[in-house]
């Protein structure tokens, strides 16, 4: 894995953007690509001046949408035989997609967006998505929602952690499941001060 990792990160420190894009289209088809080693050195390439964040986001993100549909269409069009068939030959591991369908199965279309930010899961959630046939644009918006918030923290945090960035490597499951936990809060936090705040309304309206 070592060498691979050296191969990824030359590919980024060459190619950019580029690279990036591809690495993360990977990652999201599937493909085992670390996204806290590509997000957290293009991370350090923003805090060494090589790259910005717009075009890291933007490069992150449209590789990550791209390999999320691949996937999707992948299980929407082969189904689960095919992949269970098939998927080692792309070192796709029939326990990660059961780990994804648990969570598809448990959580239907909130998984989708969730995931996205827990390792394993976030890789092949797209999967029972495309068993499943969800809606297209149901997909597509839920993932770049999930999608979005961690592309940015990997990034921001590689770009803080500069010539340290290696450490998101290490911790970056501890981190995503934090972040997790800490995005469901703020949500919940939102949709009661939302209830309360139509509850308040409908009192004053029916006055």
């Amino acid at each position: 894995m070592e060498q691979f990792s050296t191969m990824f990160l030359e590919f980024i420190a060459s190619w950019g953007y580029f690279a990036i894009a591809i690495l993360m289209a990977a990652e999201n088809a599937c493909i085992p690509v670390p996204s806290e080693l590509i997000l957290g050195f293009a991370g350090y390439l923003i805090f060494s001046g090589q790259l910005t964040f717009a075009g890291a986001l933007t490069a992150g993100m449209v590789g990550g949408m791209a390999g999320s549909i691949f996937a999707y269409l992948v299980g929407h069009y082969g189904g689960r035989t095919f992949v269970d068939r098939y998927g080692h030959y792309f070192f796709i591991k029939k326990s990660h997609v059961d780990v994804a369908q648990n969570w598809f199965d448990k959580y239907g279309l909130k998984a989708v967006f969730f995931s996205r930010m827990l390792p394993v899961v976030r890789t092949f959630i797209s999967l029972p998505a495309g068993f499943a046939h969800v809606d297209m644009k149901k997909f597509l918006a839920l993932t770049f929602a999930g999608a979005l918030p961690w592309t940015a923290l990997i990034l921001y945090a590689g770009m803080m952690l500069g010539e340290s960035w290696k450490i998101l490597t290490q911790i970056g499951h501890e981190a995503s499941i934090a972040f997790v936990v800490v995005a469901a809060v703020v949500i919940a936090v939102l949709y009661v001060r939302h209830k309360r705040k139509k509850n308040a309304q409908e009192s004053i309206d029916a006055e």
